[in-house]
């Protein structure tokens, strides 16, 4: 897995994403005590509404970001995003109103909108060999996983010397070297063109081609399965662990550990199982396995309540993190498939965009069933959940899944040159990708378009 990191350009992005994230992760811990040290015993509505304004920052904003995003330059483009989160790091530490706090995160989320689809989309330009690329998907699933078990470690060092204060100044610096890591790196320019339309037309765009290609709308419901079962992990493993199971603070980091390691297990082997099973497979039986141990956990915690059901939550969160890392990676390999380099940013911006909306969805439905009526309703609306995404990625995502779909283009005039160049005997010779001369999937068992 690590020989892709022999690509300097990738290398240092690489780089430039794993800095930036632990930046993230100190200004997560950060934003939670500030939230109390200015709202006091509200400081978890606080935090709560600053993650859902986070939401519609990722919802709202990336897809405007891919729509035209891809027409700049991209280096001046991902450095001019860090520095906009520079600059809010460097001011939250001074702010003394809840509305501020609202604003702030507005911005540096919105930032964090523009980054990422950008940088997801340019990794594929620099790593075009699929099995490359598939190993940069790993490793940036093992980023983040190391984040989020290191990243509070960090914090909690640093907080024995400092103010949480200076976690802010922590976090400017991480995007700071994520941005000098950029201007140190040349990257591919975009060959996206310039398109016509209107705002509407461009920033629907990467939405209209993910929702018309089969194997993205399963992406979608796969993800709505993932959702289900980190927001279960994410939203009740503190509650669960001291007031469910009245144990304390280090067997929270442990059950956390626990799910965070299973996705680093997945992340090592996904490369080799890719390289030999489809990545519908992979996906479609992931689902279905969060779907059974949502369920086996319910069922378990119904039976057996507090006695021992550590022990099986560990176990459950080890499983649970494998399946979730082994649903979600490969999905940068079907954006991929999806989109020429034209349409690539848009189309990764979409996938953020939609993405975040099962989140908001599985976050709110996992912690408030979770207080309202117990641990055990908990599991089993996740698990319920799980299982409709899972069912509608078996029912919508057509298997075969080839790149080369069949079809004809009886509305293009004799000559014209995709004909020439993609159909020269009239059959279709290029993969096909939903653009300007293909605007629909091809149904089965009909060639026309």
């Amino acid at each position: 897995m690590l020989a892709v990191l022999a690509n300097t350009t990738y290398r240092n992005l690489f780089l430039a994403q794993v800095i930036a994230l632990v930046g993230t992760g100190l200004a997560t811990v950060a934003l939670g005590l500030l939230a109390y040290d200015i709202a006091g015993s509200n400081g978890g509505a606080v935090l709560g509404t600053a993650m859902a304004i986070k939401m519609i920052a990722y919802i709202g904003v990336a897809p405007v970001v891919g729509a035209y995003a891809a027409r700049l330059p991209r280096r001046a483009f991902l450095i001019a995003m860090d520095v906009i989160r520079i600059g809010v790091a460097l001011v939250l530490p001074f702010v003394d109103q809840v509305w501020q706090v609202y604003v702030l995160i507005f911005i540096l989320q919105s930032a964090s909108a523009g980054f990422t689809p950008t940088f997801q989309a340019t990794i594929p330009d620099i790593l075009p060999d699929e099995k490359d690329y598939t190993r940069a998907l790993s490793l940036s699933r093992l980023a983040y996983d190391m984040e989020s078990l290191t990243s509070p470690i960090l914090a909690a060092a640093l907080l024995t010397v400092f103010n949480f204060h200076w976690l802010f100044a922590g976090t400017a610096v991480g995007f700071a070297a994520s941005a000098l890591l950029v201007l140190a790196t040349v990257l591919p320019a975009s060959s996206a063109k310039q398109r016509q339309g209107g705002i509407w037309t461009n920033t629907t765009l990467g939405t209209r081609i993910y929702l018309a290609t089969p194997r993205l709308r399963g992406l979608l419901a796969v993800t709505l399965a993932a959702a289900a079962a980190s927001a279960m992990v994410i939203v009740n493993t503190p509650v669960l662990i001291r007031a469910g199971l009245g144990l304390g603070q280090s067997e929270v980091a442990m059950t956390l550990a626990a799910f965070g390691g299973g996705s680093m297990i997945a992340a090592l082997l996904l490369p080799r199982l890719l390289d030999r099973v489809a990545d519908r497979t992979v996906m479609l039986a992931s689902a279905a396995a969060m779907t059974l141990l949502l369920g086996a956990l319910a069922l378990g915690w119904q039976l057996h309540g507090r006695s021992g059901f550590w022990y099986a939550l560990l176990g459950g969160w080890l499983l649970l993190g494998m399946v979730y890392a082994a649903s979600i990676t490969p999905g940068g390999r079907l954006l991929r498939r999806s989109a020429g380099s034209d349409d690539r940013t848009a189309l990764f911006a979409a996938q953020f965009a939609l993405s975040h909306i099962c989140w908001l969805i599985a976050y709110p439905l996992a912690g408030q069933i979770g207080a309202l009526a117990g641990f055990g309703t908990a599991f089993m609306a996740t698990a319920i959940l799980a299982a409709i995404g899972t069912i509608i990625a078996f029912l919508i995502w057509p298997s075969p899944d080839p790149e080369v779909v069949e079809h004809r283009h009886d509305d293009l005039p004799p000559g014209h040159p995709h004909l020439i160049e993609a159909h020269p005997d009239g059959r279709a010779g290029h993969a096909f990708q939903i653009d300007d001369l293909h605007r629909h999937w091809p149904r089965r068992g009909k060639k026309g378009l």
